[in-house]
């Protein structure tokens, strides 16, 4: 009898002789590509930060503790580029927040007017022919009211006669192409004379350089209206003798003889207009408006019929 067993059959696969396909090419391609898309981004990202905060983003990786505990470096606005931590359990005292200290939108765009004007009356000093040869006379610089122009006298080349207010026609020059520049903002302006601390024979009894400053300083007024400035442009005229000198080791140097131009920005402007405010809600103003009835005069022969005094 014969055996019938299943017959097991086994195919095999026979490999074709050929080149084998590879792709792992394929994922490091996709991994290089990615790369430089990360690559590109970050270079274009980093071109769009500002130069300041990438100063400071430097900063913070070379000092980063002090810079995780405290924060990073201020910018213009108050705030901090790269935020500090969690804050301290010490309780740190409150600042009292000053009204002074805020700078609003308009104060700092004030201050870009002003910085403005300082670099175009540089280019003006260095290119006009008559402020040119006065420039060691003539000194720039930023202060807390505003834009200060401050034209210093010489031993050599006064700006006034000795002791009087005779303006010198150099001087008269200096003034006369100032005064239009100024008329280019909405800033107003205060003038403000100085004096050396050399006195007059007879004192501060009678003219003195309290006196004579003043004067210069009106003077100095007059010549940059003459020049074409605006007479509104004016706040105020100020004599301030030798009490704020130039050289204050030196009080009688000759370059403290000196008449002071401020452009004012705005918060001095304010500030000015406060110490100055009438108070016109004031009881004891409103009595002093009141009209004041003069003496009346009785006519003989007339009862009750007064004259008044004139």
């Amino acid at each position: 009898m014969k055996n019938h067993e299943p017959r097991i059959v086994i195919r095999r696969k026979r490999s074709h002789a050929g080149v084998k396909h590879n792709d792992s090419w394929k994922i490091a391609y996709a991994d290089f590509v990615t790369a430089m898309m990360a690559f590109f981004l970050v270079m274009w990202l980093v071109a769009l930060v500002p130069q300041k905060d990438l100063q400071e983003m430097a900063e913070y990786f070379r000092m980063p503790l002090m810079t995780a505990v405290k924060g990073g470096p201020k910018n213009e606005t108050g705030s901090s580029v790269i935020p500090s931590g969690d804050s301290s359990i010490i309780p740190n005292p409150s600042p009292i927040a000053s009204r002074g200290d805020a700078h609003t939108e308009g104060d700092l765009r004030d201050v870009q007017r002003l910085e403005n004007l300082k670099a175009e009356l540089e280019i003006l000093i260095e290119t006009d022919p008559v402020l040119r040869q006065f420039r060691p006379q003539l000194l720039l610089d930023m202060t807390p009211d505003g834009l200060r122009i401050q034209i210093i006298d010489k031993q050599n080349r006064p700006m006034f006669a000795t002791g009087s207010a005779q303006v010198q026609s150099y001087m008269r020059d200096i003034l006369r192409q100032l005064g239009p520049t100024f008329n280019r903002l909405p800033n107003s302006i205060s003038i403000a004379g100085h004096t050396d601390s050399v006195q007059y024979a007879s004192g501060e009894r009678e003219y003195s350089n309290w006196e004579l400053s003043a004067d210069r300083a009106n003077a100095a007024r007059q010549e940059l209206v003459a020049g074409g400035m605006g007479e509104s442009k004016i706040k105020r005229v100020l004599g301030l003798s030798s009490s704020v000198s130039l050289i204050k080791d030196n009080p009688a140097a000759a370059v403290n003889r000196r008449i002071s131009i401020v452009v004012l920005n705005q918060r001095a402007e304010r500030r000015i207009d406060e110490q100055n405010a009438s108070g016109e809600s004031s009881a004891d103003v409103q009595e002093l408006l009141a009209p004041i009835p003069g003496p009346a005069l009785q006519l003989p022969g007339i009862p009750g019929l007064p004259v008044p005094m004139r």
